[in-house]
């Protein structure tokens, strides 16, 4: 019996060591590249020491806090799409098809517009209870009629996100004050970001992360179908509340701090599920770790596409996530 775990506990291991090489060394290069070029060796020599010079400020009170957000906002994304792809039993949920993202981001948009003096960390209540309503609406279009299918889910979702995206641009041109801002900011960014927006968003990535690792089992024996959860003892009523709360807390921190930023929770699980296997207690950790990659790696990517201005990184998940979306649809939704 051992020997038969001995592999899959390997790939498990050898997966998350590469993906944690992977993330220090992009996030060495976030720290690099940039309108202001650091070379590598300054960077690792400055990262732990603040010598007070213009790089070390750089780094410090710059690019450090932006490539903190990008890992963490990752790592939530990714682990809320494994969530919905979960409870869901469909490996085409994730937060922007699910109309989490445009929820959230719809009340976000009606926060800074109708509430200009609304405090900055007053708007992630506001992305809470949009993704909330979003994600709510979408599966209960979804599921009506015969049952939640992957095609039905696709366009539940993409219907629910046009007419969420048409009234938050009716807001938007509507109020020209803020519109240069708003705009940039639902592409999807982290850019200019600092150390006040990781304390937004850090607790709530915390209890996210905690609590999906708590229902890692019964988020396990979920991705089997129900009947076979109910038989095992699961209640499944409560297990999908509390695992849709934590997609509303991770999914709505994220936006409120940097935007929509779609495909990563469709991205990551998926392959992380082709990769380790079905068990929940690993593929939480491992799509953290990947999703924070992605993110940081696409962060950097997005530096190059109008260089030296910075571009949203929205526009980069986007380039990647859209194809493996159409590869998993021509699938007909099955895991990949």
């Amino acid at each position: 019996m051992l020997k038969q775990k001995q592999p899959h506990t390997f790939r498990i291991s050898f997966t998350l060591m590469i993906g944690l090489l992977l993330l220090v060394m992009s996030l060495v290069a976030s720290l690099s590249i940039g309108a202001y070029q650091i070379d590598f060796k300054t960077v690792l020599g400055l990262l732990f020491n603040d010598n007070g010079s213009k790089a070390s400020s750089i780094i410090h009170t710059i690019r450090l806090p932006r490539a903190v957000i990008g890992m963490v906002i990752g790592a939530c994304l990714a682990i809320a799409g494994a969530i919905m792809q979960s409870i869901t039993n469909n490996p085409l949920a994730s937060p922007q098809i699910f109309g989490v993202n445009a929820g959230a981001s719809l009340m976000v948009v009606l926060g800074v517009v109708l509430l200009p003096d609304l405090a900055p960390n007053t708007l992630v209540y506001f992305a809470f209870a949009g993704a909330a309503v979003g994600g709510a609406t979408v599966y209960y279009l979804a599921s009506t009629g015969g049952g939640m299918t992957p095609v039905k889910l696709a366009l539940a979702g993409i219907t629910i996100h046009m007419f969420l995206s048409s009234i938050i641009e009716g807001v938007v041109l509507f109020n020209e004050t803020s519109t240069e801002d708003v705009l940039f900011w639902l592409a999807g960014g982290i850019d200019g970001r600092n150390w006040g927006d990781v304390k937004l968003v850090l607790p709530w990535a915390i209890v996210g992360i905690v609590g999906a690792l708590a229902l890692s089992k019964s988020l396990t024996l979920l991705s089997l179908g129900d009947d076979v959860a109910r038989g095992l003892g699961q209640k499944i009523g409560l297990i999908r509340m509390g695992s849709s709360l934590l997609v509303v807390i991770l999914a709505g921190a994220s936006v409120a701090v940097a935007g929509p930023i779609g495909f990563i929770g469709l991205m990551i699980p998926n392959i992380v599920r082709k990769i380790i296997g079905s068990d929940y207690l690993y593929i939480i950790p491992v799509s953290a770790v990947f999703g924070a990659l992605l993110l940081t790696v696409s962060d950097v990517i997005s530096r190059f596409i109008a260089f030296p201005s910075e571009s949203p990184v929205g526009i980069v998940t986007a380039l990647i996530g859209a194809p493996f979306f159409l590869y998993l649809a021509r699938k007909g939704g099955r895991k990949a």
